[in-house]
């Protein structure tokens, strides 16, 4: 009896052990055998875009590099500097006043673009008569290019016209400017014209993220007594931060890459009060001809813009995958 309980132990010990232990995955196909499947076409179809952005993005990008180490007209053979036009920038006051200028324009076009861009989304979340046309015209700015809103906005800050007219009209004369010939102004007059643009891109960004609110937890809210403005602090904001990221990746992208709104308004002028960094690099690569200083210029600009592009992909990686 005991001979025979002893094997039943052990067939049910062995059993026991391997209860717990996962059945060996099934062998993966590699990567190669994954890529064999696709067709042909397909990598044909790539490949000629591909080819495409290298050759006019990705060679002109990395040879900026290079040419912001030479001293380059264009014509005459070029002369290896090192790095001295980055020293010639550190020591250049239109730099510095377009580097400048580039923080003003980031901070007041972004927080104009997205506070006003917010406030119509909420205004306008609301069904109601006439809200779609609403809609439309605020968005139709978008539509436009930026050449032709900045001659549009030239006309509007003429001496004699619908601003200052407006502005004589209304009893507030004394307000009168030449917009865009005095230094002290003109850089505000151009971002007023961008904002115009911009909120209405931001707006229907917002709009998409209120549609995907979920409207039980603000009733909820009301009913335990909460106000309206509470209601949207706590309850609404918590639930737009993916679409607060997206504004402000494309608001900060966008400012960094501003140019034709300010060369078509003020081409930089008056006295360089509009300078930006792209109106800059435009500036001395077209019309200076000084190709190796304006490659310079164009390597701050890239690093900014991938610094800020590196932030925001860590940042996104961490919110999708908190562990």
């Amino acid at each position: 009896m005991t001979s025979a309980a002893a094997p039943a132990r052990s067939l049910s010990a062995s059993s026991g052990a391997t209860k717990g232990v996962r059945p060996p995955a099934p062998s993966r196909r590699g990567w190669g055998a994954r890529l064999a499947r696709v067709p042909l076409v397909v990598w044909v179809m790539l490949a000629v875009p591909l080819a495409v952005e290298a050759f006019w993005v990705f060679w002109p990008a990395i040879n900026s590099f290079s040419l912001a180490t030479l001293r380059w007209d264009g014509i005459t053979p070029a002369e290896s500097v090192g790095l001295q036009n980055f020293v010639d920038l550190w020591n250049d006051p239109i730099f510095r006043t377009a580097a400048w200028n580039n923080v003003l324009w980031l901070l007041f076009f972004g927080v104009l673009s997205i506070a006003g861009g917010l406030a119509l989304a909420v205004a306008l979340n609301k069904p109601g008569r006439g809200v779609g046309i609403y809609r439309a015209a605020i968005y139709l700015p978008m539509v436009i290019s930026l050449a032709v809103t900045g001659l549009f906005w030239r006309v509007m800050y003429q001496p004699d016209g619908p601003i200052n007219s407006a502005l004589e009209l209304i009893g507030l004369g004394f307000l009168q400017r030449q917009w865009l010939a005095e230094p002290d102004v003109a850089l505000g007059a151009i971002l007023v014209a961008a904002v115009w643009r911009q909120v209405g891109y931001v707006m229907v960004l917002y709009l998409a993220g209120l549609k995907g609110c979920d409207a039980s937890l603000e009733e909820a809210a009301a009913v335990d007594g909460a106000n309206a403005w509470q209601r949207f602090w706590k309850i609404v904001m918590p639930q737009l931060s993916g679409v607060h990221t997206v504004v402000i990746a494309v608001t900060v992208i966008d400012s960094l890459r501003a140019f034709d709104i300010v060369w078509t308004m003020t081409r930089g002028g008056p006295y360089n009060s509009t300078q930006l960094l792209s109106t800059y690099m435009f500036q001395q690569a077209f019309t200076v001809g000084n190709l190796g200083y304006a490659s310079a210029i164009a390597v701050i600009i890239f690093l900014l813009a991938i610094g800020f592009i590196i932030t925001y992909l860590i940042r996104q990686a961490r919110t999708e995958d908190p562990a």
